[in-house]
């Protein structure tokens, strides 16, 4: 079987999540027999053509996109136009079962390769513009992109969600029936979480050895509620005393949040620390004695499968994707959502006892493995299997 991935980012060209996921997906198909090939966006040194981990990685060259976002819009679909360009030529070179694209940004030059190779549509949806904009999506480009998502989500033969929140989500706002959907969690590989070295060093930049260190992670934007986990921190430090925070991430909300942080009078007690890089990011979380994930609209929860992954203990709103990957009390605790004093006293708790950190730990160590990226691509597989009508390939 041959399929094509459509994604906007692959690695080394890394914005985020999705270039993540799109490589572990591709090399664990590749693994269990697949011959898949990328089409993804490069920079003007990338190469057209290279073969990574065995998976065909084909390069459109664009520009450094815009800042502004109806801009961003316009850029999307020159993008578009130039993906189904390269996808028809190296579909002059190669016959495609099928074709696999990942969220709005490769939707019409998925859909026309599709028509064009005459062969199944596979769409995995990693979030809604509904759900980031909290149901605003009435004027541009908000309403240009959820048009996008559901026309894309409609046109296509299977939708993938990554829980079962999406699945549901998905089909309410889309208007698709739930047998079109399939939920296949993301993947994630402890081995991947590579630490800096010195982690002592790293920790006694931030914190004195009595004091207690929180950290929230993301993209500094509404939906990842960083606001109401700011709106607690002043109770919880007057409460446990020696609390300090560190915000990894950056985003459009960055300057409010930094605003907010110092109305709060959270100035001396932490650190916004913009974006970072894999390696230190990864060290954060074995420096940390608590993640906190206040999303308001979260479709997975990546950053609280990390935390946990790296031996950090684990606080998440009661919400979306993050009660499937906090499940129970068990591996991580939860705080009702959108609710500052809750997460307050939750984060109290954690921080102030210590039998119930060690007990989190060791069963979310556990819990980590049930989310196998080979499992993932079996999963996915299977998809793409059925579609094309042949099952027997299937590993």
């Amino acid at each position: 079987m041959r399929v094509l991935i459509l994604s906007w980012e692959y690695p080394p060209l890394i914005e985020g999540g999705l270039a993540r996921h799109v490589r572990k997906l591709a090399e664990q198909l590749v693994a269990q027999g697949v011959d898949v090939h990328v089409l993804a966006r490069g920079r003007e040194d990338s190469p057209a053509e290279e073969d990574l981990c065995g998976v065909m990685v084909h390069r459109v060259r664009e520009p450094e996109r815009p800042r502004d976002l109806g801009e961003f819009v316009t850029w999307i679909e020159h993008m578009n136009a130039d993906m189904l360009a390269a996808g028809v030529e190296v579909g002059d070179r190669y016959d495609f079962d099928l074709v696999h694209g990942h969220d709005w940004l490769v939707a019409v030059a998925g859909d026309h390769l599709a028509n064009r190779f005459r062969c199944p549509l596979v769409m995995t949806v990693h979030a809604t513009e509904y759900g980031r904009h909290q149901g605003w999506v009435d004027k541009h480009p908000q309403s240009h992109i959820h048009g996008v998502e559901r026309w894309i989500a409609n046109r296509a033969d299977r939708v993938i969600a990554c829980s079962a929140y999406m699945r549901d989500h998905v089909a309410d706002i889309y208007e698709l029936g739930e047998e079109r959907i399939v939920v296949i969690p993301n993947g994630i590989d402890p081995a991947d979480l590579v630490p800096v070295d010195d982690l002592d060093a790293l920790r006694a930049r931030f914190a004195a050895p009595d004091e207690r260190l929180v950290l929230l992670v993301g993209r500094l934007v509404y939906e990842k509620g960083f606001q109401l986990a700011l709106e607690a921190l002043p109770g919880l430090i007057e409460r446990v005393g020696n609390v300090r925070f560190l915000v990894a991430g950056s985003g459009t909300a960055e300057q409010e949040l930094r605003e907010q942080a110092s109305r709060l009078g959270l100035d001396a007690h932490g650190t916004f620390l913009g974006w970072i890089g894999d390696d230190v990011l990864h060290s954060l979380y074995r420096i940390a004695d608590l993640t906190v994930v206040p999303s308001i609209y979260e479709p997975f929860g990546l950053v609280a499968l990390e935390a946990m992954a790296s031996g950090c203990p684990c606080l998440v709103a009661d919400t979306g994707g993050l009660r499937e990957v906090v499940p129970n009390d068990d591996v991580g605790l939860r705080f009702r959502s959108r609710d500052p004093d809750s997460l307050g006293q939750m984060a109290e708790r954690l921080l102030t006892d210590t039998a119930l950190r060690d007990r989190l730990v060791a069963e979310a160590s556990e819990h980590v493995l049930t989310f196998d990226w080979a499992d993932v691509a079996r999963r996915t597989h299977e998809v793409y299997a059925e579609l094309v009508g042949d099952r027997s390939r299937v590993l």
